[in-house]
């Protein structure tokens, strides 16, 4: 290994940013480090809802990645990497830049993947990635508060980002319609599920999140699979269709598939295959962490909340290769928190098989623990 060790950073995803704040507070003598993300800021996904709720500004959900790897002593390239070069060391941009590296971190995120549903491509909004999400909700918004804008409005997965985004956008949809002088339970929303509600969380916290759909006015459908959306409807897999003026699916994530090109290991389904150690199997230079990576031992949900507890132990496992020392694996919890806000001052929280709660002090506990976790980048 070189001299002086490069370290580049491709994509600006938590665990990056993480990374980034360890090594501003506590530089790293010899590593020279490299950002290369499309852009500057990264949406923070635990504070989403929140702005899509109108709670929060969009500049207090972003993390300002290129200001961290400023004060990290690093650079920024605004660029996405179109390809892994891991013979020669190498990730190519899309900008034509062939950046080398001694040791490589990918924290890229998701490839929207809407083709098991006919027509989602063109007729639907895919939940990830957020920063395209973005945009396309504040057309959304802005339709809600002309006379002719959406009245109906279908949200495809019912886990928890699908959960906490029918909350948020029946609060704010609802809020622009009145302002506008519409009618203040329009736009009617309708959470859909190919299984039951929140699947991975436990019998008391779907009852909890059922009684708060039904509380917001929000239809639910559950264990009947959407088939294809058109331009205003959605067609489910019992035969039965429902009016959608407008729809968005929260389900349906790929792997980027700059992976498989490059001819890095994968998973079954495409996505990096990372060791504990969060190396990737196959190449020690190369980490993986976020939603583009798998623990082939131990996999986990596509959440934000693992890219968040892997950045710690990433920054931790890049100082100790650029130091030449051993690796610690890294071991993600078997119960975690769940916390998922409900738009009207309450939130949920839920966490292995049977804690579920609810309420307004819930929600103040998410409310600061996003905030602080953004505050604490800035």
């Amino acid at each position: 290994m070189a001299e002086r060790t490069r370290l580049v950073l491709a994509g600006g995803g938590h665990s990056h940013a993480i990374v980034l704040d360890a090594l501003r507070r506590r530089p790293e003598r010899g590593l020279d480090v490299t950002l290369v993300s499309p852009a500057a800021a990264s949406p923070y996904s635990g504070m989403l809802p929140g702005h899509v709720a109108g709670i929060y500004t969009r500049e207090a959900m972003h993390i300002d990645v290129r200001r961290l790897v400023a004060a990290a002593g690093g650079r920024f390239v605004e660029d996405a990497v179109a390809r892994v070069d891991a013979s020669a060391r190498c990730v190519l941009t899309r900008g034509g830049a062939a950046i080398p590296y001694d040791l490589l971190s990918l924290d890229i995120g998701i490839t929207p993947d809407l083709s098991a549903i006919a027509g989602a491509d063109a007729h639907a909004i895919a939940v990830k990635p957020i920063g395209d999400l973005l945009v396309k909700l504040d057309r959304l918004i802005a339709a809600a508060r002309a006379p002719a804008g959406p009245r109906d409005v279908a949200i495809v997965g019912g886990g928890a980002a699908g959960l906490c985004l029918a909350f948020a956008l029946a609060r704010r949809l609802r809020a622009e319609a009145a302002g506008a002088g519409g009618d203040p339970a329009r736009p009617h929303l309708v959470l859909i599920t190919a299984h039951a509600l929140l699947p991975d969380l436990n019998a008391r916290a779907r009852s909890l999140a059922r009684g708060a759909l039904a509380r917001a006015g929000i239809a639910l459908v559950e264990d009947d699979r959407v088939l294809a959306v058109s331009p205003g409807a959605v067609t489910l897999a019992s035969g039965r269709e429902i009016a959608a003026d407008a729809t968005l699916v929260a389900v349906g994530a790929g792997a980027p598939r700059l992976i498989a090109e490059s001819g890095l290991a994968t998973d079954p389904q495409g996505f990096l295959a990372v060791r504990p150690t969060l190396q990737a199997v196959g190449d020690d230079a190369i980490f993986g962490a976020g939603d583009c990576a798998t623990s082939v031992g131990d996999p986990r949900p596509k959440a934000g909340v693992f890219a968040v507890r892997q950045g710690p132990a990433l920054a931790e496992n890049l100082r100790r290769a650029a130091r030449g020392e051993p690796l610690a694996p890294f071991q993600p919890q078997r119960d975690w928190l769940v916390l998922m806000s409900t738009a009207d001052g309450r939130a949920i929280a839920a966490r292995g098989r049977h804690l579920a709660l609810e309420g307004r002090a819930v929600w103040w506990l998410k409310d600061r623990i996003d905030r602080r976790f953004v505050e604490g980048l800035a």
